[in-house]
């Protein structure tokens, strides 16, 4: 018996040997680094979010709790409004309903996180939990490029082409510009964020964010990550630069067409009706340009942070206030559910 047990674990040892050494020859190291690497998929990472100075994190508590909530409400009162009044089932407002669902998701996405590491400290996220919430953050944003092109277009019809306005962007139009928006902002962030998945992070696992935002990521990884950086930025001509030239352009004959008209009275109503969508997309894009844009020199996490406020809690709280301040048909839709109710 004593015999026959040797000779077993000596197989078992010699088994364990050779499964090390196929290890090795795979990826370059021993299993010790195998453990390290495979350390975060066991941990998960932790979330610092705004802990260095504490009445910093007080004014943002402060700011952004108020900010959370008002952006939940102010959405969703906006949705259940544009479905409940037959007079704003026009293009502009179905669109603008899709906006307010992407402010929705996007606000209870990523500042989740942070309003739990404000409340508890250091907040722990798990790696697929981590990976599920960048892949969403980047499915909104991608959409939301996407989308306020197709709100762009939309402007551009109305203004430049009136009389053709109802059969270009008809329901079924409308319906596909959208449902395209959501497929290519779903199916363009599946290599990125699978890609980043089987990285390799066996350093820190501190993520230096609210968030697990791509850029903090990468700072974490010990994997050469050159090749995904071009990825990125490939994939930054399609998601927001040829986005922004179609926004730009329609806009150049907005601004022509609107130069056309000879009366004051005329070109300021004309302006007025893409004045809203116009201040969105410079609020959208700047806070884009500013993070995810900068040189690496001028790169900072807590300004980083800072201006990732603006585009994941500010802008989707203040959309429905721009695009009702000057909107006649949404105040006099309000009054009327008002005094329904």
């Amino acid at each position: 018996m004593t015999g026959t047990t040797c000779k077993v674990k000596n197989v078992s040892f010699i088994k364990r040997q050779c499964f090390n050494l196929f290890l090795y020859i795979l990826t370059d190291s021993g299993p010790e680094t195998m453990e390290k690497e495979n350390k975060t998929w066991k941990t998960g990472f932790i979330i610092l979010g705004f802990n260095k100075h504490s009445h910093e994190e007080i004014l943002i508590y402060v700011i952004v709790l108020p900010a959370f909530f008002i952006s939940i409400l102010g959405n969703l009162g906006f949705l259940t409004l544009m479905c409940s009044d037959h007079n704003l089932h026009k293009p502009m407002y179905f669109f603008l309903s899709n906006l307010s669902f992407i402010d929705i998701c996007n606000t209870s996405v990523t500042p989740s996180t942070m309003l739990q590491s404000l409340i508890k400290g250091k907040t722990l996220i798990s790696f697929p939990l981590c990976m599920t919430q960048l892949y969403c953050f980047t499915i909104l944003t991608s959409t939301e490029f996407y989308l306020l092109t197709a709100m762009a277009y939309d402007r551009y019809m109305a203004i430049c082409n009136p009389l053709r306005y109802p059969l270009m962007m008809n329901k079924r139009i409308c319906i596909i510009l959208v449902a395209a928006s959501w497929i290519a902002g779903g199916l363009g962030e599946v290599p990125p964020v699978v890609w980043i998945s089987q990285f390799s992070y066996c350093g820190s696992n501190e993520i230096n964010h609210f968030f697990c935002d791509p850029n903090a990521l990468l700072k974490l990884s010990c994997s050469d990550t050159q090749n995904y950086e071009i990825l990125l930025l490939s994939e930054g001509m399609f998601v927001a630069f040829i986005p922004f030239l179609l926004t730009l352009s329609s806009y150049i004959f907005i601004i022509v067409a609107i130069l056309k008209i000879h009366s004051s009275d005329g070109r300021s109503k004309t302006f007025s009706t893409c004045f809203s969508h116009l201040t969105v997309v410079l609020l959208f894009y700047g806070s884009i340009i500013c993070v995810y844009m900068r040189l690496s020199s001028m790169q900072s996490p807590e300004q980083d942070k800072m201006f990732s406020l603006l585009y994941t809690v500010l802008i989707p709280m203040l959309n429905p206030l721009i695009y009702s301040l000057r909107n006649r048909e949404l105040k006099n839709a309000f009054h009327k559910f008002i005094n329904r109710k």
